[in-house]
């Protein structure tokens, strides 16, 4: 079993970290061990200022002043995404959250021609209730069909299987899933794109738990969109996200939601859309918290994703390997590469007494139940798990006060 950095011992820091002036510039190491990053990551004091200084020049001076000061400021922003994702700027744009960029691209995919009656929808079986329900919606409306594409033994998506999927003709397109919300392990996403890709079908991935703790490169994968947000491993505000779309893809796209940002009122009867991921762009947008996720990218771009992925990837590791130690405590992540998301039960309590247990502790984690990953847990599966997602800034001190916790559940 390994996991997705290998090559570095375990709690071994990556020299491009200094874990000290992290936990320094990060307010909240101060007052709780927080190891629930999978959901909400500690914000840097700089991404904090970042948001506070903003919304103070907007008391001072105005919403609209202070946002056209910061245009270049928010363009910059895009352009950093775009560094990340390995993407050109034109191809990326700053959503909401992941699951409003994701819907607004199906729908457009559909308004776009792109679905129809008949057509068949490809999804894995770590979807996640967001993305599966929308689908569900656009089914409904077209008449399309979704199918679950099986997993391997460990839950990974089986790439022979989606390959026969394939190969039966008439997919629209496929809903791949990079890193689950419900278990850590890594789906081998560019060589399942690459089929879809090959195949002639459009593909949609969902990396909502990879972009900020493990190399996403959109280049490599090969997806037509892909979608992801700020507040979980990139550490940015809450109520941002990212989307990616592929130059050339766009065309095919007529997202929901238009307004004189993303479109242009020509004639009393039509618009048209602006080009690239432009049309996603809306004109209303959180201008303080857009900036604030612009500094938080810039501060992971600087520590290197590498270096993070290394990190994160040990730390979970490490966990993994303490917590199995412990008596009635069963680890579910499995998968052959596995990430910074640690799920598994403890015998004899519901994973929420579980979870209020390490709070009392002053430990955050948190817990993921079945309606989120329906295709997944349950069953043979657990129904609910907790789940606890270290981040390079969290500390071997603080991984064993969780395990403490488990050991006085375990007594």
């Amino acid at each position: 079993m390994s996991f997705a950095t290998v090559g570095t011992s375990v709690l071994s820091v990556p020299a491009a970290l200094d874990i000290d002036a992290e936990r320094a510039a990060t307010p909240g190491c101060a007052t709780v061990s927080h190891l629930n990053n999978a959901g909400a990551s500690l914000p840097h004091a700089a991404t904090l200022e970042t948001v506070m200084s903003h919304l103070r020049r907007e008391a001072d001076f105005g919403g609209y002043e202070a946002a056209s000061e910061a245009t270049d400021r928010l363009s910059a922003v895009r352009a950093s995404a775009a560094v990340l994702l390995g993407a050109d700027r034109s191809e990326v744009a700053i959503t909401g959250s992941d699951t409003e960029g994701w819907t607004k691209a199906l729908w457009g995919f559909f308004l776009g021609g792109g679905l129809r009656s008949g057509a068949r929808i490809l999804v894995d079986r770590i979807a996640y209730d967001s993305h599966y329900m929308g689908l569900l919606q656009v089914a409904r409306v077209t008449g399309a069909t979704i199918e679950a594409v099986p997993g391997t033994s460990d839950g990974t998506l089986d790439l022979d299987a989606l390959a026969t999927a394939l190969n039966r003709g008439d997919v629209a397109m496929a809903s791949l899933t990079h890193v689950g919300t419900h278990r850590g392990l890594v789906n081998p996403i560019a060589e399942a794109a690459h089929l879809c890709r090959d195949a002639g079908v459009a593909t949609f991935v969902d990396a909502c738990q990879s972009i900020g703790q493990l190399p996403v490169d959109v280049r490599v994968i090969g997806c037509d969109v892909l979608t992801g947000t700020g507040r979980k491993w990139l550490r940015g505000p809450r109520g941002t996200g990212l989307i990616y779309l592929r130059s050339g893809f766009a065309d095919r796209i007529d997202p929901i939601g238009l307004d004189g940002r993303s479109a242009v009122w020509t004639a009393d009867d039509r618009y048209e859309l602006c080009e690239g991921a432009q049309r996603f762009v809306p004109f209303e947008v959180p201008v303080a918290m857009h900036l604030g996720l612009g500094t938080a990218i810039d501060h992971t771009l600087e520590l290197g994703v590498d270096a993070i992925a290394a990190r994160v990837g040990n730390l979970a590791e490490h966990l993994r390997a303490l917590a199995v130690a412990v008596d009635g405590v069963t680890v579910h992540d499995g998968g052959a590469i596995r990430c910074g998301i640690v799920t598994f039960t403890v015998e004899g309590h519901h994973p929420a007494q579980v979870a209020a247990a390490a709070a009392v502790a002053g430990i955050n984690v948190s817990v993921t139940e079945q309606p989120a990953a329906r295709l997944d847990l349950g069953g043979s599966r657990p129904s609910a798990v907790v789940r606890a997602s270290p981040h390079y800034y969290n500390t071997e001190d603080e991984l064993l006060g969780l395990v403490d916790v488990l050991e006085e559940l375990t007594r």
